[in-house]
């Protein structure tokens, strides 16, 4: 939406002889530009009643669970937006697979500045997300992220926000941590049919400089207010955090912590750290999260793209031991090395399904029962790597992609509470063929590119290079 800044026109007044006027002239304008929301900064196209229930809320799948199951994140562009055919496409698709959960941040990642002014709300581009999330009778998500700019040591004002990527990832300065607890209680008002919500998102600007290590201390404090600020609204209302990533590294370099590392590396030292303390000083969560990428933080994938994924099994299993079992969501995860641009597009597409594949097993197998793909949607074109579905700008939009099979099946057959058994696997190397099964389906990965034949459950199966199966039991 097109917004103008409002301009108040204040001028410096000279003295005149009329000194009494001038000062009662100039006392009268400061009291109006004071008794103005945010002392003049733009409030166009705002509300004040931010808290108001919006829409038609909606029973969703999962309104009493901490586990919600497999799903995605909108990022910049989705299917809330574009050509009415393609969207309803898309919302109709995701209905008919049963709905899949979806998480949407409160600012950024197509949402607007909730609060550009203190008191005074924008909920446009939320309001419609979460309103394609209630058609496609999906399970909502929000992310706490991210700040206004008046929280932050920035402007106020309706079109003072700075969208940059440092802004964007700067935390709520401490005197303000109050203020985004009580944003946080507004919008579980507004949408009283969400009840997940995640705190913040990977420690943004909680880095301590000066001793190189994780404001964890800050970090944790934010989320205790947020935590109580919910619970106000409704004891009911699940909390998690703390969003970490998940870093690894060269098991020989400084950081490398002996508390966790494979053949895929070694977790950071500071992260650990940083999680020890937020999970002993917390004042209470319904699910622990966090994310990362199956490679180390200087893009290397040890020791080679299949076998990294076990670090998402070894870091769930570690996790759910420091928590005591709580319920594991992976609120991000990545299984391809990103180019300059935070691009993945270097391999084909049967690659980057069949590793991804791979990695959500290896989540599962590590505990998680909720994951979340970062869905890579472009607002127009044809290509779209590792998209979900075509963009819908066009009444052609919106069809279906490879990873949406993927990820649409895998939530289906692996819900929360799913029990896995095991699978008689011969005729092949067991690291070349990956399997996750339960009673009733097999989902088979093949990690070489090329084809290779297996013995699953006591059949003869040939697979082409990178393929993913489903088998029936």
């Amino acid at each position: 939406m097109g917004r103008h800044g409002w301009n108040s026109g204040a001028r410096r007044w000279r003295l005149t002889a009329l000194l009494g006027v001038g000062v009662a002239a100039l006392a009268l304008v400061v009291t109006l530009l004071n008794t103005l929301p945010g002392n003049g900064a733009s409030t166009e196209g705002t509300t004040r009643d931010g808290d108001k229930v919006h829409g038609n809320p909606t029973a969703t799948p999962d309104a009493t669970n901490p586990e919600v199951g497999w799903g995605f994140t909108h990022t910049q562009y989705s299917a809330d937006e574009g050509a009415a055919a393609a969207v309803k496409r898309v919302e109709g698709r995701l209905a008919d697979a049963g709905g899949l959960p979806q998480i949407q941040h409160i600012m950024g990642w197509g949402a607007d500045n909730p609060e550009p002014v203190q008191g005074r709300y924008d909920f446009e581009a939320m309001d419609r997300r979460i309103d394609f999330i209630r058609a496609s009778g999906s399970t909502p998500v929000v992310t706490l992220c991210c700040a206004p700019d008046w929280m932050k040591g920035g402007k106020a004002g309706v079109d003072d926000t700075d969208w940059s990527q440092a802004a964007l990832e700067t935390a709520p300065e401490p005197e303000h941590f109050d203020d985004f607890a009580a944003l946080a209680a507004t919008v579980a008002k507004r949408y009283p049919d969400v009840r997940h919500f995640i705190v913040w998102n990977e420690f943004k600007g909680f880095w301590n400089d000066a001793e190189a290590r994780w404001d964890y201390e800050g970090y944790t404090r934010l989320y205790n207010l947020v935590h109580k600020a919910l619970k106000k609204v409704d004891p009911d209302i699940m909390v998690g955090g703390p969003y970490l990533v998940m870093d690894s590294v060269d098991p020989r370099a400084e950081e490398a912590s002996t508390a966790l590392k494979g053949s895929w590396g070694a977790l950071d030292q500071r992260i650990v750290d940083a999680f020890a303390y937020w999970n002993e000083h917390k004042v209470g969560a319904d699910f622990v999260v966090v994310d990362g990428s199956s490679y180390t933080r200087d893009d290397e994938l040890l020791p080679d793209e299949f076998t990294a994924t076990d670090k998402f099994t070894a870091v769930g299993q570690w996790v759910r031991r420091q928590t005591g079992d709580l319920p594991l969501w992976w609120a991000e995860y990545y299984v391809e090395p990103a180019d300059g641009n935070d691009d993945r597009k270097g391999w084909s597409e049967a690659r980057r399904v069949a590793v991804q594949a791979a990695g959500m097993i290896a989540m599962a197998k590590g505990g998680a029962t909720s994951g979340f793909y970062w869905n890579p949607e472009k607002e127009q074109g044809t290509e779209c790597a590792g998209c979900l579905w075509t963009p819908t700008d066009t009444a052609g939009g919106g069809e279906k992609l490879p990873m949406y099979d993927l990820v649409s099946r895998f939530g289906k057959e692996f819900r929360p509470g799913t029990e896995y058994e095991k699978v008689s696997l011969a005729d092949a190397d067991k690291t070349d063929v990956r399997v996750l099964a339960t009673d009733k389906a097999v989902l088979v990965v093949n990690t070489l590119d090329r084809q290779t034949g297996a013995e699953i459950d006591g059949k003869k199966h040939e697979l082409q290079a990178y393929e993913v199966k489903w088998l029936k039991r």
